[in-house]
């Protein structure tokens, strides 16, 4: 019998791939962004875990596996929603448990950390919380508002200066087509000013898609259009003409991209996008992937 009790389906980033996965909540604490699939089946409602369930999993799970463990990664979609109490004690848990850890990161909403102080997130980097995975999926007001975001660029830049101050490694994922045709240069645009005004660590771009059917989404978006293959490279192509980071290692390879690009921005600014241009250009000749490829 496992020593953590896991709810279906279970969700984490691609580097969390030999990670622990620890469950401190079920689901997500918003879930309400139209565009999202991944906490909407029935049993995913969202519940804080008991403390004694997580507490006693940490401690199991040290008893069978304490130094082997070497990354943590508390699940599900949003574990810093839970008080600074609890979460202070489940980071202790871990220490002493699992005491080969070097890592422990999570999901965050933006709305969780106007709830906590930069004391209290400093405190979290103290006791051992090192990176945060944030879905800003747009800094564009108009296009947060049409998908049920609950954030705003404000909102959003908040929390990661907040988490960037307590010197939390910050993961920043964009969808690139989030804005479909009406918003494109402006989603562009405005999630590129974002990314600058903060600088995180790390980016990353996603294809908004819904394997599942777009009837929530257009209830809301109803002058949603999807872009089609090369209008996303255009978009794309502009995101990255605005961006203007010190220090950021960029990724888009995700499942969903036609097109694979990495890089560290600025460094790679100018690779990159002779790389999106030739996609533009000549997409027979830019080595694109596959559809059956897109693990959609």
């Amino acid at each position: 019998m496992l020593p953590i009790r896991y709810v279906e389906p279970v969700f984490r980033p691609p580097s969390e791939a030999e990670s622990l996965i620890l469950p401190v909540t079920d689901g997500c604490s918003w879930n309400q962004c139209t565009f999202c699939e991944m906490y909407t089946a029935p049993q995913k409602k969202f519940r804080a875990r008991e403390e004694d369930e997580v507490l006693d999993s940490i401690r199991l799970t040290g008893q069978r596996y304490g130094d082997q463990v070497r990354r943590v990664f508390l699940a599900d979609g949003d574990a810093l929603v839970l008080p600074t109490r609890r979460l202070l004690g489940i980071l202790e848990a871990i220490r002493t448990h699992l005491p080969a850890v070097r890592r422990i990161s999570a999901y965050c909403l933006a709305r969780n950390l106007r709830k906590k102080s930069q004391a209290e997130i400093d405190q979290l980097v103290a006791a051992g919380l090192k990176m945060i995975y944030l879905g800003a999926e747009s800094g564009d007001d108009q296009v947060l508002a049409a998908v049920k975001k609950g954030e705003t660029f404000d909102s959003t830049r908040e929390a990661l200066d907040k988490l960037g101050s307590a010197g939390i490694t910050r993961s920043v994922m964009i969808l690139n087509g989030l804005g479909g045709k009406v918003y494109s240069q402006q989603h562009a645009e405005n999630s590129a000013r974002l990314a600058n005004a903060t600088q995180p660590e790390y980016l990353a771009t996603l294809v908004v898609s819904f394997p599942k059917g777009e009837q929530r989404f257009r209830a809301d978006f109803p002058e949603w259009e999807p872009l089609t293959q090369p209008e996303l490279f255009v978009e794309m192509e502009q995101f990255l003409s605005s961006l203007d980071l010190k220090r950021t290692v960029f990724r888009s390879d995700h499942a969903s991209n036609w097109l694979v690009l990495k890089g560290t921005l600025g460094a790679d600014k100018e690779r990159l996008l002779a790389q999106i241009r030739q996609a533009i250009a000549a997409p027979d000749e830019a080595h694109l992937r596959p559809g059956w490829a897109r693990g959609l």
